[in-house]
Order: structure tokens, then C-alpha cells, then sequence
């Protein structure tokens, strides 16, 4: 009897974003649906969230608990320093457990929020290194990737993406941008975001009217080249997303703040105390499914966080992307709505307005697009997983089809 297929998967999971962990859902779904021989474990950020929320053995990331703390004392300083030369051999040791571990999705070869090279770029480099090394097979799949200002943590990313035994997009413009870095993507493919392979709630009953309206913000601050002006960046931000949904509450429309990250919480706190009305109530979503079940019950989104599009987009609610990179612009053109994004680093509250009136009276269009944009979609991840399988499983699935057919 054969031995199970040991696939790790490796990630900042389980550390408070949404929509990392959506997409650990959505891989994880699809191991237990078309591999349920394989043993499966985490080297994550919260490990313990993992193994409470999905059921699998996990591992934290980094040996140095305060790795994404600031060090600014030299006991800090000289943890994270020790902490780098031992995630050398953690992750290597940890690699070669497995015969195939797995990037579920994420921005991780991008940089468009601040990023440091030594923190996950340095992470991943040593991940795919180790693969290679020990004959592993590390797959990227449905990753997002883009320009990157910074000389060191380019030079990661693209050693890191080299070394891939697969790699996968989830737009057309992360494969430009690896092919542009100098990586040779001429047999890498494009497909829908992972999330988009998580189960659709039921829509609920239509709202009496003006309905509710949905809006994700984030506490965004600029991408890794805008470090000099990232506060006046998220002064902008805020600012303009609060006049926004002070206008939407004089217009009598009840609003329901969405986030995608823990650290979000802090802009929903600011524009609750400046917008002091019962109208507006912020949601507490644990997952992408609490976050598909809020836009589902709203007439419209507006919304930030990549992820917050992508369960409105999922759910078929009309939406309008504030568009901080251009993985949102792309998610939106994919799904028929390029013609409503608003640059999240220049929010004019008067424009979007504008925008957002022009949406509504388009509902009943859009909601037929996004159907339609749907169906492609989920064949189009039912094409990524069946690639993913003959990349990665091959032994496994001949001997599985063996059996099947000696089967009486």
C-alpha cells in the first residue's frame, strides 16, 4: 500500500487576513474533493487559528515570535536577526517532510502595501530554495504579483518564482509582471482568484428600499514605494471614505462597514465616532463566507480590500472597486465592471457619489453580468485544479485511475 501524499501549505494564514485564509479554504476544499488520501499540514503565521478553523497540523512561520513587531531595541533587533539564520533551517526541515507544498493564492510575489525584504519575501525565497533543493515540489498557485520598486525584495521574488516547480495567476498582470522581472512564464497560466471556488450563499429576500449598502474599507496607507507620504495617503483615504458614508446616511441608506484584516478595525472605530448614526453598524466577519453573506443581503458595495471585492463580485452584488493596485482594476475588468473603480489614493467623495448613482441604475444589468462572469469563472478553477493535479499528483492519480478501473 502506498504511503499518502504529504502536501504542506505555507502562508501568512491564519494571521487575520480574510482573504488568505479564503484561499487556504478554497485549496483545501479542493485536496479533500480530488485527494483525500493526502496528509496535509500548515508552516504558517497562526498556526493556531489553522488547526481550530481547518482541522490540520500547523506550524508558526518564524522562530522569532516578534517578527512583524518593530524592533527597535537591540534585544528585538538581535532576535530577529537570530530568528532569520534559524528559519533557514526550520524551513528546510519542514520542506522536505513533504513531497509537494503548496502557495494558496495570496499577493505574495507583489509589493502593492508595505513590505520589507526580509520579512515574507525572505520567507518565501527560503521555502522554494529548500524545494529545490530536496526535490519538493513548491507550486504557486492562483498568486498575485506586480512591479517591485525595491532592488533586494525583487531579487527575491524573482529567485523565488524561478525555483517554483508551478506557478499559477490570478490576473494577467502578475504574469507580465514576473515575465518582465525576467522570469520565463510562457508556460504559466492565468485563472480566476481562489476564492471564486468557495460555496455562494443564498441570496436573500430583496430589501424593502433605499436597500442597505455595503462598504469595505482597509487601513491603507499606499503601497512599499509610498513609505514618505503613507500618512497623508491614509488621511485622504479616510477622509473621503467618511464624507462618502456620511452622504449615503443623509440620503437615508443604511451602511454596514465591512473589513478584511484585523488591523481595518481601527478605520471602521474612526468612521463610526465621525459619522454618529444608527444607520451605519459594522459587521463582524470572521471569513469570506461571513463576508459573501453580508454583500449578499446589500443592494450595493463600494469597497477596498481586493477580497471584499471579490465575495461582492461572487454573490453578483453591483459594485463599485476603491481601487488601490491594479489586481483591482483587472478583478473588476474580468467580471464586466472596469467602468467602476475609484482610485482609493485619491478619494473625491463628490465623484464617487457620482459613480456609485451611476452603478444603481444599472443593478439589474450588472446582476446579469456577474451571473454570467460567475459560470466562466468556476469552469475556469475547475481547469486550474485539474492542471494543478497532473502538475503535482501525477504518480498519484495514474494509480488511482489503475485501481478505479481494476475495480470490479
Amino acid at each position: 500500500m502506498r504511503p499518502p501524499v504529504r502536501v504542506g501549505v505555507f502562508g501568512l494564514l491564519g494571521s487575520g487576513n480574510l482573504g488568505n485564509d479564503g484561499s487556504l479554504e478554497a485549496v483545501l476544499g479542493y485536496l479533500r474533493a480530488e485527494h483525500p488520501e493526502a496528509s496535509v499540514d500548515a508552516l504558517c503565521g497562526g498556526p493556531e487559528v489553522v488547526t481550530a478553523r481547518y482541522g490540520i497540523p500547523a506550524t508558526r512561520l518564524h522562530w522569532y515570535s516578534g517578527e512583524y513587531r518593530t524592533a527597535s531595541r537591540a534585544g528585538a533587533i538581535a532576535g530577529k536577526g537570530l530568528g532569520k539564520l534559524v528559519d533557514v533551517v526550520r524551513t528546510a526541515a519542514w520542506v522536505r517532510r513533504h513531497d509537494v507544498v503548496i502557495v494558496p493564492g495570496m499577493g505574495v510575489l507583489e509589493a502593492t502595501l508595505p513590505l520589507r525584504p526580509w520579512g515574507f519575501p525572505y520567507s518565501l525565497f527560503l521555502l522554494c530554495a529548500s524545494g529545490r533543493l530536496f526535490g519538493t515540489k513548491v507550486a504557486l498557485v492562483g498568486v498575485g504579483a506586480g512591479p517591485v520598486g525595491n532592488r533586494l525584495t525583487r531579487g527575491l521574488v524573482r529567485r523565488s518564482a524561478r525555483l517554483a516547480a508551478y506557478r499559477s495567476y490570478r490576473d494577467a498582470q502578475s504574469r507580465d509582471a514576473l515575465r518582465e522581472m525576467g522570469v520565463d512564464t510562457a508556460r504559466d497560466e492565468v485563472y480566476p482568484d481562489l476564492a471564486f471556488a468557495l460555496p455562494t450563499p443564498r441570496a436573500g429576500a430583496p430589501s424593502s428600499p433605499p436597500g442597505p449598502v455595503c462598504v469595505g474599507v482597509m487601513d491603507f496607507h499606499g503601497s512599499d514605494d509610498d513609505r514618505a507620504r503613507a500618512e497623508e495617503i491614509h488621511r485622504r483615504y479616510l477622509d473621503g471614505t467618511t464624507r462618502f458614508v456620511r452622504a449615503l446616511v443623509e440620503d437615508g441608506r443604511p451602511v454596514r462597514l465591512l473589513t478584511g484584516d484585523e488591523c481595518d478595525r481601527s478605520v471602521v472605530a474612526a468612521i463610526l465616532e465621525a459619522v454618529d448614526s444608527p444607520l451605519v453598524t459594522a459587521a463582524e466577519a470572521t471569513s469570506l463566507a461571513d463576508l459573501m453573506k453580508e454583500t449578499a443581503a446589500a443592494d450595493t458595495v463600494v469597497a477596498t480590500r481586493y477580497h471584499n471585492l471579490v465575495c461582492a463580485l461572487k454573490t453578483g452584488t453591483p459594485t463599485l472597486a476603491l481601487s488601490y493596485a491594479a489586481k483591482s482594476d483587472a478583478l473588476m475588468d474580468r467580471m464586466g465592471l472596469a467602468a467602476f473603480c475609484h482610485p482609493a489614493r485619491e478619494v473625491d467623495a463628490d465623484r464617487l457619489l457620482e459613480q456609485f448613482r451611476a452603478l444603481e441604475k444599472r443593478s439589474a444589468e450588472l446582476r446579469r453580468t456577474l451571473a454570467e462572469r460567475n459560470v466562466v469563472a468556476a469552469r475556469q478553477l475547475q481547469d486550474q485544479f485539474t492542471a494543478l493535479t497532473a502538475a503535482l499528483f501525477p504518480t498519484t492519480d495514474r494509480a488511482q485511475a489503475r485501481t478505479r478501473q481494476e475495480t470490479p
